[in-house]
């Protein structure tokens, strides 16, 4: 290959690589602070919020690649970190379920960039996400919040609510598991509403 031909190629190679970091540096500040914006729910206990920050990181793992999008889910969390209410307990528990939601789908879109995967992609995320939800609070989260707070504190919270949910692992499945559900849907809703429009601004192309 000639020199001038291979300089060429770095050089858009180069350009791709800054806009990829640029974009996804910009998208990982809109996920901060879309995940400052929490709201709870009168449904749940006033623990358990919902936010929309998985939207830029399940955007960027369509436009960029699943890599992309991990690393807004992780840059997110750790601007979070300073704020932390949870010791980062939480902000790690978001951590892997964001991952687990947006690396599943960008991987499915990106071997087949077709609406239709783009949805299978999205579901098989969100599923994902919801399952892994159960073993990352009974597992993970709840051990952890027990070290600082009565087991009996928490249930109380959960049964308040809902009588039978008299065990942690029965709120888990109660509260957290649909309200991830939900949120990875409302996700996965806004990206298909908003990806066509941003995706020539984030791909950078006219």
């Amino acid at each position: 290959m000639p020199s001038t031909t291979l300089n060429k190629q770095n050089s858009i190679n180069n350009s791709v690589s800054i806009r990829n970091i640029t974009v996804t540096a910009l998208m990982s500040a809109a996920a901060t602070v879309l995940m400052f914006v929490s709201f709870g729910l009168p449904i749940l206990p006033s623990y358990l919020k919902v936010d929309f920050s998985e939207l830029p990181a399940l955007l960027t793992s369509f436009a960029l690649g699943p890599v992309y999008g991990v690393i807004v889910c992780l840059v997110k969390n750790l601007f979070n970190v300073a704020a932390t209410t949870t010791g980062g307990v939480g902000e790690l528990c978001n951590f892997l379920l964001g991952a687990l939601f947006v690396a599943p789908a960008g991987i499915i879109y990106r071997r087949h960039r077709t609406r239709s995967t783009a949805l299978i992609g999205t579901l098989v995320g969100v599923l994902t996400m919801t399952v892994c939800s159960f073993f990352v609070n009974n597992f993970l989260v709840y051990p952890a919040y027990l070290l600082i707070m009565p087991e009996q504190a928490i249930v109380d919270m959960y049964s308040a609510l809902v009588p039978w949910a008299d065990e942690i692992w029965k709120g888990i499945v109660v509260f957290n598991m649909p309200l991830t559900f939900f949120k990875g849907l409302a996700d996965a809703a806004l990206t298909f509403i908003l990806y066509k429009h941003l995706s020539p601004l984030l791909k950078g192309r006219k």
